[in-house]
């Protein structure tokens, strides 16, 4: 196991430095450059030169990524193009707002699908089966932005229960309960999609599982179903549900870029706005780098997993 994991560390960095290649291309090959964001409109073109000048953007785009890569290696993350701040100091500030998120989306999501996904497949082809599987089709299908604008106008607008959006009310020092006020909202949009996700999988699963003859010779034992169900059957569907869990993170990562724009959440997806508004490069790096460095490990938890649910697979 050991050795495997190491493998898969090695092969993970040419991976992320080919990411971080992919992704300086296309940040800087966008329309429009920050000085555009910056100067004033009588600015002559001798300013706007200057300006390019300081932040070294006259360089060509290969001498560029070098600069980075070789301040990258030291640590440097570089500073922000619109506020100046250190970008790893922004970067730390907002990411522990995302991982609560993501986090209650996550649990949220599993709670609600992984049920739903047995009871669809204990019940196959009854009014509860077709109940859940249209369920799970409108959770797939139904966009971020228009299920948290839905959720703002009947429960933050018309019913007044949960507040429109932010971490904290204004003035408060950020109890509890106000912050988890704020979390519901922004948590139900998020976890929709991954819930509608997983009730599929969860049931195609099980049902390949539950023909088994050994779940049938459990039965003639005397098992209980509920056993039957949620100990034997269950543990041996885990494989293709882990692998699911493993590709919802980057789904995560991209739903959480508009749905903390939708709530105003103070996270790294509202950051990540806010920095392709104002071309600031080097935050947008920043925040590509942790998203790539955060679907690597999530893909190598989930293969250590497997063998934590199968004792059958071992890596050599």
């Amino acid at each position: 196991m050991f050795q495997y994991m190491v493998r898969r560390i090695l092969i993970a960095i040419p991976v992320l430095f080919g990411v971080t290649i992919f992704s300086f291309l296309i940040v800087n090959l966008a329309p429009g450059n920050p000085v555009d964001m910056q100067v004033n409109p009588y600015a002559t073109e001798a300013d706007i030169q200057t300006k390019k000048e300081a932040l070294g953007l006259n360089d060509p785009i290969h001498i560029q990524y070098v600069h980075w890569l070789v301040n990258l290696a030291k640590g440097d993350f570089g500073y922000s193009f619109s506020t100046y701040e250190p970008v790893l100091t922004m970067i730390v500030d907002r990411i522990g707002p995302t991982l609560l998120l993501m986090g209650a989306a996550l649990i949220l999501a599993y709670i609600i699908a992984i049920p739903i996904g047995i009871l669809s497949a204990t019940k196959q082809y009854s009014w509860m089966d077709y109940f859940t599987t249209s369920f799970s089709f409108i959770g797939i299908s139904i966009p971020n932005f228009f299920l948290g604008l839905g959720l703002i106008y009947i429960f933050a607008i018309t019913f007044q229960i949960f507040p429109t959006g932010g971490m904290n009310t204004l003035g408060n020092e950020g109890g509890l309960m106000d912050t988890l006020a704020h979390l519901i909202m922004p948590a139900i949009v998020l976890a929709t999609g991954i819930a509608g996700n997983m009730v599929r999988y969860v049931r195609s699963s099980m049902l390949e599982i539950l023909g088994q003859d050994y779940l049938r010779t459990a039965r003639s034992k005397g098992l209980k179903e509920f056993f039957v169900v949620n100990k034997h059957a269950l543990k041996n569907a885990l494989i293709p549900i882990i692998t699911v869990i493993g590709v919802d993170i980057p789904m995560l990562i991209g739903g959480a870029v508009v749905t903390e724009q939708i709530f105003q959440w103070p996270g790294l997806g509202q950051l990540t706005i806010q920095s392709i508004g104002s071309r600031d490069y080097p935050t947008l790096m920043a925040i590509n780098l942790m998203a790539a460095i955060a679907v690597l490990l999530s893909n190598l938890i989930a293969d250590m997993m497997y063998s934590v649910a199968d004792p059958r697979i071992k890596y050599n």
